[in-house]
């Protein structure tokens, strides 16, 4: 039997990676086989970290803050808005999609809010304040429809 404790230890070796990671963030898979048809990952995000607007279109999302404190943003693509042409993939938003921002909510759990519900579908950022570790469940494996 194989288990993996998730300590202060693991924590600090994702920021030490996410710090000097362009994307300042680290994530870190929990799949223990490639079998396993879940996403359960581990993400340490810095400040300063850039998430583009986004969504998952056959899933919800379970994030659970275990350090530092964020918010995540919630927007709605702007009604008549004539790009032209397609103005996004389904996922992630094109640079010329425009949005408007719906709702904000902080997750910080020194404050006790420990964690969010994304439904699925919502188009969603986040806004990282303080160096934050989540953990993240999506269902069907990555890359898979999100």
């Amino acid at each position: 039997m194989e288990v993996q404790l998730l300590n202060r230890g693991l924590l600090s070796a994702l920021h030490d990676k996410a710090q000097v990671n362009e994307r300042l963030r680290q994530n870190y898979d929990l799949r223990t086989t490639p079998a396993d048809g879940s996403q359960r990952m581990l993400n340490a995000l810095e400040v300063g970290t850039r998430v583009p607007i986004h969504r998952h279109l056959k899933t919800s999302e379970t994030v659970v803050c275990l350090e530092g404190c964020l918010d995540w943003v919630f927007y709605e693509e702007m009604a008549g808005m004539d790009t032209g042409g397609s103005v996004h993939d389904g996922e992630t938003a094109a640079d010329e999609t425009q949005f408007v921002e719906t709702a904000r909510f902080r997750v910080c759990p020194k404050d006790g809010v420990f964690g969010i519900q994304v439904p699925q579908g919502a188009w969603h950022s986040i806004e990282v304040y303080e160096a934050s570790t989540i953990f993240e469940a999506k269902d069907g494996a990555y890359g898979a429809g999100k």
